[in-house]
């Protein structure tokens, strides 16, 4: 079955300029994405990774998502096969609501909240369209060992030491299968803090600890009895990691424990690229793993465009400083829309799953 569009009618009923707006812009996205709808098929999996801001607390005073944002969300979410998404708020009603327009056949796995501050009461979920996507029923948030801990203090080691601290937000590790391919997928979103000094040495030792603990973890598991290939440990880490930069040290401390990022989705390929935060990186022991292609859609395409201003006015009035000039309010416009969408692009690869093939050719003698 296919995305849940009825509630759109009710809406027109209710707000009928709101209505047909959803209804022109659900299909100028739909027109935008179907390259990549049109990849889907059984020998391919299409994964992603979006933080959608504060999904949805409505804590920061910017009004809560319009009715027309759920859908949007959704029309985005469904191009994929199985979505990370970092920032789910303590109230799972908004992703409910989600799933419903995106029909019978997703589902969802997440984490608790991470309690304290640096928590920020967030979850981190899968979102995975079960007719693409199994889930392998092994699920559990990373915990760091004595000994591993994240740097708590000046001049410790980004090895941790007692005393260091655990992550700011718990990731999480889920196994799936797609097709041939068994995998499992960490989710991350990595402490933010500043740009410099102990706080950015804090962003990387969390990085470095996450990575090296994914990295032990596949490299002590126990091999595949009679050369199973199908059965080794595949890593892929993906989320918000708050990366700087292609050559900063918050990516080298990603790199540096064998995770590789696709070439697909890498610096250099996506040109109009606006942050590196977001990264999926692989750490594959499947010889016939292939990421086949990549790339990063933007959310306001074709939703709360630059001209699209007056028409939301009225929901954003709200957080315009006193006094502001045009660039004022469009400034004001531009943050408000991304509490609607999101301040973050969704990132993906497509990665090849049937392996029929490799299978059969040694047993035909080929």
């Amino acid at each position: 079955m296919g995305t849940n569009y009825s509630g759109i009618k009710r809406l027109a009923g209710e707000d009928p300029v709101a209505g047909r707006r959803c209804a022109e812009r659900l299909l100028a996205m739909r027109q935008t994405l179907r390259p990549l709808r049109e990849r889907r098929d059984d020998a391919r999996l299409l994964l992603a990774t979006w933080n959608i801001r504060d999904f949805d607390s409505g804590k920061f005073g910017m009004g809560p998502r319009l009715p027309e944002s759920f859908y949007y969300i959704a029309e985005m979410l469904a191009s994929f096969d199985l979505v990370a998404v970092q920032e789910v708020s303590r109230d799972l009603s908004p992703l409910h609501r989600v799933l419903d327009i995106l029909g019978p056949d997703w589902d969802f796995i997440a984490t608790d909240i991470t309690e304290g501050r640096s928590g920020n009461g967030e979850r981190m979920a899968f979102l995975f369209n079960r007719d693409r996507v199994r889930f392998r029923n092994i699920a559990g948030e990373i915990v760091l060992p004595e000994g591993q801990l994240v740097v708590g203090n000046a001049g410790a080691g980004a090895g941790g030491a007692p005393g260091g601290l655990q992550f700011a937000r718990s990731p999480f590790l889920v196994s799936f299968a797609s097709g041939w391919f068994k995998f499992s997928l960490c989710t991350v979103h990595i402490y933010f803090g500043e740009d410099s000094g102990e706080l950015l040495a804090r962003r990387i030792a969390e990085i470095d600890r996450l990575a090296a603990f994914l990295a032990k973890r596949q490299d002590d598991a126990p091999k595949p009895a009679g050369g199973g290939v199908g059965n080794v440990e595949n890593v892929i880490a993906l989320g918000d990691f708050n990366v700087v930069s292609p050559e900063h040290g918050t990516m080298q401390a990603l790199l540096r424990h064998g995770f590789e990022v696709p070439a697909a989705i890498d610096g250099s390929r996506i040109a109009d690229r606006d942050h590196y935060y977001d990264q999926i990186a692989t750490r594959v022991r499947d010889d016939r793993f292939e990421v086949t292609a990549g790339g990063i859609e933007k959310p306001f395409a074709d939703v709360f465009r630059e001209e699209d201003l007056e028409a939301y006015r009225p929901h954003f009035a709200h957080t315009i400083p006193d006094g502001a000039d045009e660039a004022g309010v469009r400034t004001a416009y531009r943050k408000w829309r991304t509490w609607q969408m999101s301040d973050h692009s969704p990132l993906w690869v497509e990665i090849r799953t049937d392996f029929s093939d490799e299978y059969l050719r040694p047993i035909a003698g080929q």
